[in-house]
């Protein structure tokens, strides 16, 4: 099924968001809670899964497609937002976090994008949104971001988000690059994702990189955000009071002070 059509402009540079145009009766597909704002004659309703196959097969089939959300962590619902007024519409969806949001059309992508699971922001209806399953089990066990992935596909437009700064990297064949797992936001379909151990008990205990990173190899695209959203969290949860960590920003023991007084 082809997907809606549908026209957007992004606002904001740092903390995005972006607004789509909907003609009437065109519908787009957001996750639960991004709604920013909308126009009076732009209808909600929650539904099960992305929408997708809403118009064909019966209560299982969708039931399967909500089920598989669930394994990306994802809510078990869906918002799908439309225009049910004889004019133009809109409604804006807003980024969860500080970062850049990136309208993806994959009708120029080969109808297929492997993305973050928490990454999905909206889309047009028609795209499916599924799981990519990882053949090698070592992704799953030691992948950081999780052994399966989120699947767009379709030819319409789907917009994910990042947090902090976005590159884009454009892999020849063969060509590998190594990235944290937190660090990969989306790659195109022909790009190969694995496990490798960071190697060295050097390294694997006091390098602070992790134990593990990811490796992608071309040919494709990939785009990197330079701040994980676990990585932020993980400095604001151990910067808080509640946790023992010191104030004293400017010390010049740092770390070292915590060490010496027993919080560590």
């Amino acid at each position: 099924m082809s997907s809606h059509k549908i026209d957007y402009q992004i606002y904001g540079d740092d903390t995005q968001f972006v607004e789509i145009e909907l003609d009437p009766r065109e519908t787009v597909v957001a996750e639960a809670g991004s709604m920013m704002m909308m126009d009076m004659s732009i209808q909600m309703e929650t539904i099960f899964g992305d929408g997708s196959s809403q118009s064909a097969g019966g209560f299982m089939d969708k039931l399967f497609g909500a089920g598989k959300r669930i394994l990306t962590g994802e809510s078990l619902f869906m918002t799908a937002f439309t225009n049910v007024g004889y004019g133009k519409q809109k409604v804006s969806f807003a980024s969860p976090y500080i970062g850049k949001i990136l309208p993806m059309d994959l009708s120029m992508l080969g109808g297929k994008l492997i993305c973050q699971k928490d990454s999905f922001l909206c889309a047009a209806k028609g795209v499916s949104v599924g799981i990519d399953f990882r053949k090698k089990l070592s992704v799953g066990f030691f992948g950081g971001e999780g052994f399966i992935l989120q699947k767009l596909e379709g030819d319409g437009l789907a917009f994910i988000h990042s947090c902090g700064a976005l590159v884009k990297k454009d892999l020849l064949p063969g060509e590998t690059l190594r990235v944290d797992t937190g660090c990969l936001v989306a790659m195109t379909r022909d790009v190969r994702y694995n496990i490798e151990f960071v190697g060295g008990i050097k390294n694997t205990l006091f390098g602070g990189e992790g134990v593990f990173f990811a490796t992608v190899t071309g040919p494709g695209s990939v785009w990197i955000q330079s701040l994980p959203f676990s990585r932020l969290a993980e400095r604001v949860f151990a910067a808080s009071p509640h946790t023992g960590g010191r104030k004293e920003e400017g010390s010049i023991l740092g770390g070292l002070g915590n060490f010496f007084d027993g919080d560590n």
